[in-house]
């Protein structure tokens, strides 16, 4: 079949419409197609190819319905189709047109994609594509199809183990699916970070990467023209090991190894939103992460290295003493805490693992006075918490506005009232570990127990089981219990801003309260950083 190529006839309507005479010419060469038993496929791939090369950067068709067409009859013959898609969505094709989502969500469907299907439609509705009425009809037409595939399940296994989450159920943000789908979805964007370095072989450095159990304190790895010399084992989880290292043998040039098999690129795509997200002032309370070098077998997160040690340090150098931390000392990190939750929230970020050993502490630098505490200046901008390891990070610009996840985080301890009753949550995830630390300072480190009593009026509200000193300043902690237990799934940055406020005004209200937590800090990091 002989494809017939653009003419220029008619030079009135391609100097107004340059995409006409290509659609006339895939016109032709589909009409030829269908009634040539497919013989011309090679020749219609090249045109569609052709002509989506010569306008894809043009602004006049990014939001023409025909260009799309256009890119998918070129899509339903390739085998990449994910990636053409990805093309579609970093060049900006009609992403505000809700028939991107239904036509995209479709054809993933028929591959028996369902779940990638799920993701498509919900992407749509959190974009607003118009008309996000039909959108949203096309989206409950497909999970009643689905529900019907599944015997009107809401959550069933298909596609070989993937999950599939009607929205009333919500989603779950760590099921492996969604985490495969979310970074696909950002590869694009993740490959142009600054400090990403990728192989797609297996780590072949000429020093084996050291593990826990065979660990040299002397052993040098060369990463990326740098040579990393280990000088011990700062952490150890399921999926991952922490290093201290020397870079290029300095040591006054110290940085955090993370080891991860499988590799794992989420975190370090976490850290880059962090750093666009959160304001430099505000910066240094999140963690660095200077690099990330991937492989097929295993990734390195390359992050600054902070040695004074986790509020769980802190909260354990009371326990072995059969104390419990001063309540100066529990007020300070319960600011430090909500600032945290504060502006994490308030950009979109959930932590998702908010326990006392993801919070590190960091001191001063000069000697703290009681001027600058309210407004976290001077000295007192390098003092306070550090919260690290976002393997767990949930970023909720990939998801529509109104999401509730599901999903349990499977921390003993640490699991929501929601978690616990099998309920929607969102925010509470980060603000349940809140209370759980707070509890452990303050009582010397047993687990959160929480009661369900009845409410003056008529419903039931959540408070912990253990009771109050008298003299603890009862009503703010009472206070920090009520809101954050029982705190609903809509943004809480009113509810944190409030009660962070009120231990700020608390603790400035006598010149004494901050001279005792001087004190106690100072005493506090000769003890931590010696040991």
């Amino acid at each position: 079949m002989a494809v017939t190529r653009p003419n220029s006839d008619d030079t009135t309507i391609s100097a107004h419409d340059p995409l006409l005479p290509w659609l006339l010419s895939i016109k032709k060469a589909l009409d030829e197609w269908y009634s040539d038993n497919h013989s011309g496929v090679v020749n219609l791939d090249k045109l569609l190819s052709d002509c989506i090369s010569t306008f894809k950067h043009h602004a006049q068709y990014k939001n023409d319905i025909r260009f799309l067409k256009i890119w998918f009859l070129y899509l339903e013959g390739h085998k990449d189709f994910e990636n053409v898609f990805g093309e579609m969505e970093k060049i900006e094709i009609c992403i505000g047109h809700s028939l991107l989502y239904q036509w995209y969500a479709l054809f993933l469907e028929a591959k028996g994609k369902w779940q990638d299907a799920h993701m498509v439609y919900q992407i749509g509705i959190s974009r607003k594509a118009e008309p996000l009425e039909k959108l949203k009809e096309a989206h409950s037409l497909f999970l009643d199809r689905i529900s019907g595939r599944l015997n009107a399940s809401s959550l069933q296994k298909v596609d070989e183990g993937e999950l599939i989450e009607s929205e009333k159920s919500g989603v779950n943000p760590w099921s492996s699916s969604t985490v495969e789908d979310q970074l696909k979805r950002i590869n694009a964007k993740l490959i142009k970070y600054d400090g990403y370095r990728a192989s797609n072989k297996v780590y072949s450095g000429k020093v084996a990467l050291p593990s826990g159990k065979n660990l040299s304190r002397n052993k040098i790895i060369e990463l990326g023209g740098k040579k990393y010399h280990i000088k011990g084992c700062a952490g150890q989880g399921g999926f991952a090991e922490v290093f201290k290292a020397f870079v290029n043998s300095d040591p006054d040039d110290v940085v955090a190894l993370k080891i991860q098999k499988p590799a794992f690129p989420w975190e370090f795509y976490m850290y880059r939103q962090l750093d666009q997200r959160i304001s430099d002032e505000e910066r240094p309370r999140y963690g660095f992460a200077h690099r990330i070098h991937l492989y097929s077998d295993c990734s390195i997160l390359v992050c600054n290295y902070i040695p004074q040690g986790t509020v769980l340090d802190a909260i354990n150098s009371y326990v072995v003493i059969g104390k419990s931390m001063e309540e100066v000392l529990c007020i300070y990190y319960t600011i430090e805490m909500l600032c945290i939750l504060e502006s994490l929230h308030d950009v979109g970020i959930i932590h998702g693992d908010f326990k006392p050993d993801n919070l590190l502490i960091r001191y001063a630098r000069d000697d703290l006075t009681t001027d600058g505490f309210q407004n976290h200046s001077g000295p007192w901008r390098d003092q306070g918490l550090c919260l690290v390891d976002w393997g767990r990070g949930i970023d909720l610009h990939l998801f529509p506005d109104n999401i509730d996840f599901t999903g349990d985080c499977r921390t003993s301890g640490f699991r929501c009232v929601e978690m616990q009753e099998k309920k929607p949550w969102k925010f509470q995830v980060d603000t349940y570990g809140l209370c759980v630390i707070v509890h452990m300072m303050l009582h010397g480190g047993p687990s959160l127990e929480v009661e369900k009593k009845a409410s003056p009026d008529g419903g039931f509200i959540y408070q912990p089981k253990s009771s109050f000193k008298r003299y603890w300043n009862v009503e703010l902690w009472k206070n920090l219990f009520s809101k954050l237990l029982n705190i609903g799934p809509a943004s809480d940055k009113e509810v944190l801003r409030n009660l962070r406020e009120s231990f700020q005004d608390y603790m400035c209200s006598n010149p004494q309260l901050l001279k005792k937590l001087i004190e106690l800090l100072a005493k506090q990091r000769a003890s931590l950083c010696s040991a």
